[in-house]
């Protein structure tokens, strides 16, 4: 459900550690998103990885996901445990003729789940699964097991379903700890794919998943297809902190408000460049929300089992 826990409790004492060497310099200015549609789907997928396999595997959402213009969607693969193997689907969105891969987020009910998160050290990344990944690319050990266990079976399911379906659109998202998987999704995804497929890859409520080397392969290789969501005061992004050596890549977009009554965004800005000060490292870590990592994000779309659709 939310990320873990445990791990959100810490927020106060790694901030005590280091107040002010956390921040970065990078003090662009920010740009005012106006339309924000392209990631109001990214959103709904991303809460119904949170639904149960059965609920995915059946996609019997009838008149909701109507009203979510979701429309038709063919589950191709779902699995995972909502423990050690966060939930996941991949499926075929007629709609859009793209093939959709998404992710749940921590269960902080679920030891195992929460475990993931708590693996923090770094550690080499895949070199099979990541072939074009530098020597000095490390990432959160927890996330590259999580995302470990469902590599293969989210690779060769994309695959045949991009013949299948005769698409190269390709949709990855997440929330939270699945913000995390589905980002080495997407560069496993890339690095593995024909060059020409398209991959949009949009998620939300991202911790830190790596160094600055694995920062930078983020953004030179899913470049400004990559769009990771922030919500307000929400602490997740802001864990590991820098002093750890974790580093965010570039494309976040950060929500300021929304309005309590619709659950809209009401101010949403993009932030340039890696680890702007103006966006979500900007925020304090002794004053959070955790409310705020569940959303709402867009069109009233919040992240949790409880707000699963189907």
């Amino acid at each position: 459900m939310l990320f873990s826990a445990a791990l959100v409790s810490l927020v106060p004492l790694l901030a005590a550690a280091a107040p002010l060497v956390d921040r970065a310099d990078n003090t662009a200015a920010t740009t005012t998103v106006s339309d924000t549609d392209d990631f109001v789907r990214p959103a709904q997928f991303a809460r119904i990885a949170y639904c149960s396999s059965e609920a995915v595997q059946s996609w019997n959402c009838g008149d909701p996901c109507k009203a979510l213009g979701l429309g038709s969607v063919q589950p191709l693969a779902v699995g995972g445990d909502g423990g050690a193997t966060p939930r996941f689907f991949v499926a075929h969105d007629n709609t859009t003729n793209s093939v959709v891969v998404a992710h749940q987020g921590t269960d902080a009910d679920n030891p195992l789940s929460v475990i993931n998160d708590l693996k923090f050290l770094k550690s080499p990344i895949n070199s099979t699964l990541f072939p074009n990944a530098g020597d000095d690319v490390e990432v959160h050990r927890g996330f590259a097991e999580a995302q470990g266990r469902t590599a293969d079976t989210v690779l060769s399911t994309v695959k045949d379903a991009l013949t299948t379906f005769n698409t190269n659109k390709i949709l990855v998202t997440g929330h939270s700890l699945g913000a995390a998987i589905a980002t080495m999704d997407a560069l496993m995804l890339r690095q593995n794919l024909d060059p020409s497929t398209a991959i949009t890859t949009t998620v939300f409520g991202l911790p830190r998943g790596g160094n600055q080397a694995y920062a930078d392969m983020v953004d030179s290789q899913l470049g400004s297809d990559y769009t990771f969501i922030t919500h307000k005061n929400d602490p997740v992004p802001v864990v590991p902190p820098r002093v750890l050596g974790f580093q965010h890549s570039a494309g976040e977009v950060h929500i300021t408000a929304t309005d309590d009554s619709t659950g809209e965004a009401t101010n949403t800005v993009a932030c340039p460049g890696q680890e702007n000060a103006n966006c979500q490292d900007g925020n304090s870590l002794l004053s959070t929300s955790v409310a705020d990592h569940l959303g709402p994000y867009f069109a009233d779309v919040s992240m949790s089992r409880s707000n699963c659709p189907l």
